[in-house]
């Protein structure tokens, strides 16, 4: 156990987050998401839902303010126009991180997944609980 790391953040899973740069994208998706055939390397949290893993990342990892919504999430229905409660649940997080959330047509997404550092397979069941969230910078102050 760590002090102030959130015990559902596991080696593997800290591991990759800390090995990501600015600018990587880490994807959270649903149970029912083929996370073993589209993950380039592939973490797993089963049993725990997209909000209770979306928190204990946002909890640790800086988002990227230089890009107009560092957080992107599935559409009901694969239509950016229709959303589900887990969408408003997500949409709800980036308000409370600070930042802007934009729904993608699956179209957009389905690529970026396959392409992102690393996916993190939850075991949420809502449908069209996918989340991209795209990693910033620690602003270091000067030690001047």
């Amino acid at each position: 156990m760590l002090i102030g790391i959130p015990p559902l953040l596991g080696p593997d899973l800290l591991f990759t987050l800390r090995a990501m740069g600015h600018g990587d994208e880490i994807a959270l998706v649903d149970a029912n998401y083929p996370a073993q055939t589209d993950a380039r390397r592939l973490i797993r949290a089963d049993g725990h839902g997209i909000e209770a893993v979306l928190r204990a990342i946002l909890a640790v990892m800086p988002l990227d303010r230089d890009v107009p919504a560092p957080i992107l999430r599935a559409s009901l229905n694969n239509d950016p126009a229709q959303r589900g409660a887990v969408h408003h649940l997500i949409d709800r997080l980036g308000a409370e991180a600070g930042v802007a959330v934009a729904a993608l047509p699956g179209a957009e997404l389905y690529p970026r997944v396959r392409a992102a550092h690393a996916v993190v397979a939850t075991g949420e069941t809502a449908l069209f609980a996918n989340v991209i969230l795209r990693k910033g910078v620690v602003a270091l102050a000067d030690s001047a």
